[in-house]
């Protein structure tokens, strides 16, 4: 059984684990914890994880945003990517993945520099632009909340990254689900348009990789 939640055969995605580099212990202790939640398909793959850890290393980035916490996974994921000097400020509306989240961060030495707001996204982001005067002020932003929110979220985050920076999206292939004509559900179709928007949007270059779930990354263009 392969470890990511790719949508493409199952050889395939066996073979890719097989070539992968190693996942760091203290990540797979947590994504071995959170199997056990009754949401564990809310976790980010190894894959994507893979993929979020270069782009903190390829962009240097010392200040990240995530929107969407779960049980921490991800955020532990760019937080080991990052170095000592970095800050991951991880947002969700669901404090009840906290304990899990935060044990695992202690384990892996990298709690003091995850910070974490709990509240609705599109309120705490703006928070962020309004009061606290970050815009501009971080390097990444990866997003893996409600889906119906990604494309208000992306305007929000299209703010708070610098020139340079880069937009990531988890899901954005819905197990398959955006290109099935016959699904009209509200998220499949949030997803559509944001896909579309991504593909059109002057103010990025953006890529959609077929990595787990789907993983677009977007840089904002100088």
């Amino acid at each position: 059984m392969p470890l990511s939640k790719s949508i493409v055969p199952a050889s395939i995605a066996d073979y890719l684990d097989s070539v992968a580099q190693p996942e760091p212990d203290a990540l797979a202790e947590l994504r071995v914890a959170t199997a056990e939640h009754p949401l564990a398909n809310y976790q980010l793959d190894p894959q994507g994880a893979q993929v979020l850890r270069l782009l903190t290393e390829l962009i240097g980035a010392r200040r990240i945003l995530e929107v969407g916490t779960f049980t921490g996974y991800s955020a532990l994921a760019m937080a080991l990517a990052m170095g000592l000097d970095g800050q991951v400020v991880t947002i969700d509306i669901d404090s009840s993945y906290q304990d899990i989240a935060t044990t695992h961060w202690k384990n892996a030495g990298v709690a003091t520099q995850i910070t974490t707001m709990t509240g609705p996204a599109s309120d705490l982001l703006d928070d962020l632009i309004l009061e606290k005067g970050e815009a501009g002020g971080f390097d990444l932003v990866f997003i893996d909340a409600d889906k119906e929110g990604y494309a208000a979220y992306y305007e929000q985050a299209l703010v708070l990254v610098r020139p340079g920076g880069v937009i990531a999206f988890d899901n954005v292939l819905w197990r398959g689900r955006v290109a099935d004509p016959s699904d009209t559900g509200a998220r499949t179709e949030a997803l559509r348009r944001l896909n579309a928007l991504l593909r059109d949007d002057e103010r990025v270059t953006a890529v959609l990789l077929p990595v787990g779930d789907g993983l677009t990354v977007a840089r904002k263009r100088v």
